[in-house]
């Protein structure tokens, strides 16, 4: 019988009104009475919080049983109605900052950064979301709350999101961007620009490459062509998804929509990516960058391990290059089933929708349909075989060193693994993704990777262009420096990527650590 003390129950049940149901048996024996908890499956994403503090009693499986004087009842939904469902709410565009729902519907239109950027926010506790895109939120929040407030809104039954204004690292660094870097020209959107050229350079080449890949389908333009995909999903489509390529709202909508057309889904991306794994940076749980290649990788100790891992490090590159692949079969199951691995697409438009298909049809048509009418099948297949393994292993490796060396997942203690350790409402978000986060190179490196390199920076500061990283990188080790927090950086990309396969082999023979929390419902899950 598994056990669970009524002060995890009690423990922020205000933030987290779990969605079961308990039943009492009736019993005359001289024992306590029991109860049956039923955790429901469906949409767990959603559920997620609520769940968390019956997580203990949950376990591996769906169902156990406690006695009555460890267990409370909990309703359904706190009044106010399910938000998500009930009519009520649903016919609102609704957003929670602060613990404070509005009204989104009569803004999204004229939402500066673009309608597709605060799409984000719908349906969702936006708060970090919020704090982490405006540099001067106390300006910004000052427009939100002139938006009709939902009186009676069930905050309570919306998952918490983290609070980046209450770190002191966060607040500091970012007062000392806007005087030391921008000194007051943030004002005017100078920390979204300077990256024009950048983009100019990139897209230039793309269409060059791609002049060669038509004029002569084959592995070599084939590659060419695929170090392109890979140099805009790093930069340009990412930059602008994030609405940091540029100060006009639809320059960063063209800018981002390059995703589709390399074979991605904006779409797609900006859920699973700003909204689970930028805010929820390796938080087992909510970050689907830890779990969505499990179990055929295991990124993190807190994974169940099997025999297999400890040979991952070797056969992870017979699955790098596959990864585009499966982004094809994720956005279209995506699509199907309105969530991503981490985010439901609560905002998503039927307009933004549409572009899934509509980019799927453009990319194989320029990928494949072109160049099979000018060199026939059998050449175009070998050349799109090329673009595919290329893209994928460049994006695979750059984006898995980021997030996963021992300082960003460390197996055997330290503060990375102590700030993890808390609740979500009690971690420190600014110093997160201080710690789950590793740099390398510098100004060279920033180019090539759109500022993904110096992803401790980007992580705190996604909306600001990346030429203006470097800068911010020495303000960030200064803060941290003063205040005792380890700060990852390493010379070059050789070295965190050998780094990261040592880790790999590392992480793949170690063993499991006990999962805790909302923890323990999604390992069940896998």
């Amino acid at each position: 019988m598994l056990a669970i003390k009524p002060a995890s129950l009690l423990s922020n049940t205000s933030q987290r009104t779990c969605n079961v149901r308990a039943l009492k048996q009736e019993t005359s024996m001289g024992g306590p009475a029991a109860f049956s908890i039923a955790v429901p499956r469906n949409d767990f994403y959603k559920q997620t919080w609520r769940r968390a503090a019956l997580a203990e009693v949950v376990g591996p499986g769906a169902t156990t049983t406690v006695s009555a004087s460890q267990i409370i009842d909990v309703p359904l939904f706190p009044s106010g109605g399910d938000p998500w469902a009930d009519p009520k709410w649903t016919q609102y565009k609704w957003t929670v900052y602060r613990g404070v729902a509005y009204d989104l519907t009569s803004f999204v239109d004229r939402h500066p950064a673009g309608s597709w950027l605060i799409n984000l926010a719908i349906g969702r506790d936006c708060t970090a979301l919020f704090e982490s895109y405006h540099l001067r939120p106390k300006v910004a929040v000052v427009h939100l709350q002139r938006l009709p407030v939902l009186e009676g809104f069930p905050v309570d039954a919306v998952p918490r999101s983290p609070y980046p204004s209450d770190s002191d690292l966060y607040n500091t660094v970012r007062q000392r961007v806007r005087s030391d870097i921008f000194k007051g020209t943030e004002v005017k959107g100078a920390h979204r620009t300077g990256s024009e050229w950048a983009a100019a350079a990139i897209l230039g080449y793309a269409a060059t490459a791609y002049s060669l890949y038509t004029w002569d389908a084959n592995v070599i333009t084939g590659s060419l062509l695929g170090l392109a995909g890979a140099w805009i999903g790093l930069t340009v489509q990412h930059c602008g998804n994030h609405g940091a390529m540029s100060t006009q709202a639809w320059v960063n909508g063209l800018y981002g929509l390059c995703d589709d057309l390399i074979g991605g889904s904006s779409l797609m991306w900006r859920y699973h990516h700003q909204v689970s794994h930028h805010i929820h940076c390796n938080d087992e749980v909510f970050d689907e960058d830890v779990f969505s290649a499990f179990p055929f990788l295991r990124f993190d100790a807190r994974l169940p391990r099997a025999w297999y891992h400890k040979y991952q490090h070797i056969y992870m590159w017979a699955l790098f290059p596959m990864l585009q692949i499966m982004f094809q079969f994720g956005d279209l199951k995506a699509l199907l089933t309105n969530r991503t691995e981490g985010a439901t697409l609560y905002g998503a438009t039927d307009a933004e929708r549409a572009t899934v298909l509509a980019g799927k049809a453009a990319h194989y048509g320029l990928l494949l349909g072109l160049p099979a009418l000018l060199h026939g099948p059998a050449a175009t297949l070998i050349g799109a075989a090329a673009y595919t393994v290329t893209q994928s292993i460049l994006l695979s490796t750059t984006f898995a060193v980021s997030h996963n060396v021992p300082e960003s997942k460390p197996l055997h203690g330290g503060p990375t693994q102590d700030n993890l350790a808390q609740e979500l409402d009690e971690r420190d978000w600014g110093v997160q993704q201080v710690l789950t986060s590793a740099n390398w190179g510098g100004a060279i490196g920033n180019f090539l990777t759109g500022g993904l390199n110096l992803q401790v920076e980007h992580h705190l500061f996604p909306a600001i262009s990346f030429v203006h990283y470097p800068a911010i990188a020495k303000i960030v080790a200064d803060e941290c420096a003063k205040r005792g927090i380890p700060y990852a950086h390493y010379g070059t990309l050789p070295e965190i990527l050998g780094r990261f396969i040592r880790y790999m082999k590392e992480v793949g023979t170690a063993d499991q650590v006990p999962a805790r929390g909302a923890a323990v419902a999604q390992l069940a899950r896998l």
